[in-house]
Formats: C-alpha cells, structure tokens, sequence
C-alpha cells in the first residue's frame, strides 16, 4: 500500500479551514479537483457519519478514465476522527467493480497555526493499486489550491 503527503499554508485561521471541510456546499467548490465537478450526498458530520460524493472528469476530456463509470469516480465518505479545529480523518472507498480500486483508504487532514495562517497537511495512506501516487498527489496540491483560493479571497 502506498501514500502521500501534501501541506500548504493558507491564509485562514484553522476554524475556517476546518469547517471547510465538514460544509457540503463548501466542499462540491474546493474538493474537486481542477475542472472536475462534484456533487454530495447523505451528508452526516459526526464520527461514524460521512456522506456519498461523485466526482466528474469534464466532458471535453479525450480519455475516459473514471473508476465508478466513465466520467465519475464515486467515493463513500466515513468520519473516522474529527478533532476541531485540528485534525479530521476519514476512511475513502471507491465504488467501482475493478480490484485495482477497492480497499479503504484513510486520508488525515491536520490544521497547524503558523504566523501567516495555517498549514493544512493531507495525508493519504493504503491507496488501492489502480490510484498512481503522483495522480492522488496532483489532485490533492489542485484542491489545496482551490481551498485556499476560496478562503484567502
């Protein structure tokens, strides 16, 4: 099983970045990354909750590379910890029929102080083999980016 790590200072207090984190509304703009859309559902912010959410490659895009179905990869979201405003961990599934996708994969954000805003880092470990390090590590680095758009704007 492999991981990644991505951090980024944001200029926004930890409250803010944690909550951006547990707001469906919130999440369908930052999370997805660069031209993807999303879309959540059955959203429960509690330990033990999670919410379902679809993510969409742009139909513009020549290659069809979607793990649940052609343009969509659909992930099942279950809070594993959710310490405010400081760290949040969530186990991720994939729903998709293909071996390379299954398996639970566990993504830890932490919320540092720093004296120009706060560190998020994202950790993710057990990727399922079909998921390419560098891929989960560029998605990650875009929806950071997005994140602190939104909120440093």
């Amino acid at each position: 099983m492999s991981g990644t790590r991505n951090a980024r200072v944001i200029r926004a207090g930890p409250e803010a970045l944690y909550s951006a984190f547990l707001d469906p509304a919130a999440l369908v703009e930052w999370l997805p990354p660069g031209r993807m859309t999303g879309h959540i559902r059955d959203f429960d912010a509690r330990v033990g909750g999670g919410y379902r959410m679809s993510l969409f490659y742009p139909e513009d895009e020549l290659e069809s590379r979607g793990k649940t179905a052609e343009r969509e990869d659909a992930v099942a979201v279950r809070f594993v910890e959710l310490s405010p405003p400081m760290r949040i961990v969530e186990a991720i599934r994939f729903a998709s029929d293909d071996a390379q996708f299954q398996g639970e994969m566990i993504m830890t954000a932490t919320f540092e102080p720093r004296r120009d805003g706060t560190e998020v880092t994202l950790v993710f470990e057990g990727l399922p083999p079909g998921v390419r390090p560098a891929d989960n590590e560029e998605g990650a680095r875009l929806s950071l980016e997005q994140l602190a758009a939104r909120l440093e704007a």
